[in-house]
C-alpha cells in the first residue's frame, strides 16, 4: 500500500526554521523524484521545491531560493525540506509528492505550517 506522511509542520514566529519530513512507503523511493507544494488559503496549490530521483538535481520556485533545502535520504525512503527565514507569507499547507512519470503520482495528506508572531 502506497503512503507518503508528511510531519514537521506548526507554528513559527517570522524568521524561525522548519523541517519538514516526508516518509514514502509502499513504492521503490529510489525511482522516484519528489516535490514538495504548497497550497494558501484561497489560493492554488504551487510547487516549491523539486528533487530528481538520484537526488543530483534540485529546483525552487523564487519566492524560497536561498531560504529552503530539499533533500532526501534513500535509505531511509525519506524527503525533507529545511525551511529557513520564514515568513508569514510561507503559511500554508505543505504536500509531499513522488513522481515516475505521469502514471505514477503520489500525494501526501499535507501538514500546517503556519508563519506568526
Amino acid at each position: 500500500q502506497v503512503q507518503l506522511v508528511e510531519s514537521g509542520g506548526g507554528l513559527v514566529q517570522p524568521g524561525g526554521s522548519l523541517r519538514l519530513s516526508c516518509a514514502a512507503s509502499g513504492f521503490t523511493f529510489r525511482f522516484y523524484a519528489a516535490r514538495w507544494y504548497r497550497q494558501a488559503p484561497g489560493k492554488e496549490r504551487e510547487l516549491v521545491a523539486g528533487i530528481s530521483s538520484a537526488g543530483g538535481v534540485t529546483t525552487y520556485a523564487d519566492s524560497v531560493k536561498g531560504r529552503f533545502t530539499i533533500s532526501r535520504d534513500t535509505a531511509k525512503n525519506r524527503v525533507y525540506l529545511q525551511m529557513n527565514s520564514l515568513k508569514p507569507e510561507d503559511t500554508a499547507v505543505y504536500y509531499c509528492n513522488l513522481r515516475n512519470g505521469p502514471l505514477y503520482v503520489y500525494w501526501g495528506q499535507g501538514t500546517q505550517v503556519t508563519v506568526s508572531s
